[in-house]
């Protein structure tokens, strides 16, 4: 078993990590936790059995303790996640840090080397990479039997919903205070792109704005969803209709009461309940980008709010057949060419978020530590990820193709 800190006790923190720790207490335990938000962190706490005296307010007090545990668990918000992870890198922490590692690639450079240096893991949430549908495909991939890849379509399907819960109203709405969205949401997909296809890129193009969410859409509504608006009966983002039947964990970042009562109060004038036409909201609603690798191998992703379904699903084309799969669904199928016959591969699905990545990338994490294993490569896939958002992210802005030699060179 291994003993853990927590920085940041919010949906992640809590409800994925915390939660593994509490139905699997012969694997993890944490042993304190740093949480602004006296009520999470009561509760968080409470849960785990931790001691008022490893309980923190801000994540610097607890990171000016002498180290009090193995792992380091960084679920804090994206523009403070660089920080503590050198700072418990220092202390001699094993890192579990969250996406994006950070919101640039000098600094995330700088994460690589310090781990190198003090010669202890950061496992990245890149929880994808560690899910049965995903590694099922990786396994086809890896046997050749669909030959050498020539071509891969991915779609992150986000859908309607969930765009406008956590990219229009929610924390990852806006550059300012977050990240951009190819980074915020979409460094899983480069992620899962790099460890796929397994070279180096080579050029990156992208396009994409924010087109639907904006205040030029709709005219003559409030600001706020209870201010009146004469849509709400037509509107799918109608905040009451959204939150009173939407799963817990949409509900939480509302309000730390979840009760019809608590929800309906928190959304009369809190950001959750803002118009999804009138937020100040400034990421993308739909995004493509194009990857030519070394190897010639190419790669289109597109990310859009405009489907009903919250999912990815990709095609990956090969010299001797092709792979397509659903990740919602849990299938995946296998057609060699000259083979009329097709191959199918059902996985059952998983009670952990993600598609069972949540639990797939604790286990790792846990067995590195225990095995004394340092996972360079594993984080250095997830550098070559976190590139390729950065560069398609200026490339969008720019308007033009980015070299990726040049990028490192211009960059770091």
């Amino acid at each position: 078993m291994i003993t853990a800190i927590l920085l940041g006790a919010g949906n992640r923190g809590e409800h994925a990590y915390g939660r593994f720790a509490l139905e699997n207490k012969s694997d993890i335990r944490f042993v304190g936790v740093a949480e602004s938000n006296p009520q999470r962190r009561a509760s968080f706490s409470r849960f785990h059995q931790i001691p008022v005296t490893h309980q923190f307010e801000d994540y610097n007090d607890i990171l000016n303790q002498p180290r009090m545990a193995d792992a380091c668990f960084i679920c804090l918000q994206d523009q403070m996640h660089f920080e503590p992870t050198l700072k418990a890198l220092e202390l001699g922490y094993h890192v579990f840090l969250e996406k994006p590692m950070a919101l640039e690639a000098k600094a995330v450079m700088a994460i690589y080397e310090a781990a190198k240096k003090a010669k202890r893991n950061v496992v990245v949430g890149h929880v994808l990479r560690y899910t049965p549908f995903f590694n099922a495909i990786k396994d086809v991939i890896d046997r050749k039997e669909i030959g050498e890849i020539m071509t891969i379509q991915h779609n992150e399907n986000v859908s309607y919903w969930h765009q406008a819960h956590s990219y229009v109203r929610g924390n990852w709405r806006n550059t300012q205070i977050a990240s951009p969205m190819i980074l915020a949401k979409s460094c899983h997909d480069m992620d899962i792109l790099a460890w796929l296809i397994g070279v180096k890129p080579k050029y990156v193009a992208s396009f994409g704005s924010l087109t639907h969410f904006k205040s030029t859409t709709e005219d003559y509504v409030p600001d706020y969803c209870m201010s009146g608006c004469k849509k709400q009966d037509t509107c799918p983002y109608y905040a009451p209709k959204v939150y009173l039947n939407a799963p817990d964990w949409m509900k939480f970042p509302v309000s730390d009461d979840i009760s019809d009562g608590g929800l309906l109060k928190a959304l009369e004038k809190g950001p959750y309940g803002r118009c999804v036409y009138r937020s100040d909201n400034d990421v993308v609603d739909h995004q493509v980008v194009s990857i030519e690798f070394e190897n010639e191998t190419t790669a289109s992703f597109t990310m859009t709010a405009f489907t009903h379904e919250n999912t990815r699903t990709l095609k990956v084309m090969g010299t001797k057949g092709e792979i397509r799969g659903h990740m919602d669904l849990n299938e995946i199928e296998i057609h060699i060419f000259g083979n009329l016959d097709k191959q199918v591969i059902r996985l059952s699905e998983s009670n952990y978020g993600h598609g069972g990545g949540d639990y797939g990338i604790m286990k790792r994490f846990i067995d590195l530590i225990e095995s004394d294993t340092l996972d360079l490569e594993g984080l250095d896939v997830s550098i070559r990820g976190h590139l390729l958002a950065f560069m398609a992210e200026t490339a969008r802005l720019e308007k033009q193709v980015i070299d990726y030699d040049a990028f490192i060179k211009r960059y770091l």
